[in-house]
């Protein structure tokens, strides 16, 4: 679809919040607490309807988008450089995942694309809060074997947990 498809999806984007009301929003909270618990990793979920019409005209990318999330929300502000940003952008129903330096080298671009695959397809047959949990178990399972919880080390948690709703 072209720009003009895309900005007639933006603008008439569904809100987040009717996807996600408060309850689930806490419950994912409460799913990024307990994955935290599991390992030293640090995750971040935001989630935005739409993209300012202007950025799209100028070709922006829900990859682009994600980055400047990652960047305003300073996910990238940790201790291990273990931040983990699901990001998803609801008009062009994309998932990304940005990943702090710390992971370089241990987990592949593939890797992650492959969890926001899950992630999308779940969230293709409109099970929003079931692709973003099955999305933070999968990144999970990654923090577990790259950034273990030490037995004797208390991890500080360096990032909220709630989800961010942009714009």
């Amino acid at each position: 679809m072209g720009t003009i498809g895309r900005l007639w999806r933006h603008a008439f984007a569904r809100p987040a919040r009717l996807l996600f009301p408060a309850d689930s929003l806490q419950r994912i909270a409460g799913l990024i607490r307990a994955s935290e618990s599991r390992h030293r990793g640090e995750i971040c979920f935001a989630v935005e309807s739409d993209m300012p019409l202007g950025a799209i005209w100028r070709g922006l990318s829900p990859r682009d988008r994600a980055l400047q999330a990652f960047s305003n929300l300073r996910v990238w502000n940790t201790a291990a450089n273990n931040g983990v940003l699901i990001y998803l952008q609801l008009a062009d129903r994309r998932i990304e995942i940005v990943a702090d330096r710390g992971f370089d080298g241990m987990v592949s671009a593939e890797q992650w694309r492959g969890i926001c695959q899950l992630m999308e397809e779940r969230l293709a047959a409109v099970e929003a809060e079931a692709a973003v949990a099955e999305g933070i178990e999968a990144i999970t399972g990654v923090l577990e074997t790259h950034f273990p919880q030490r037995p004797g080390e208390v991890d500080e948690d360096e990032l909220p947990d709630e989800p961010v709703i942009l714009r």
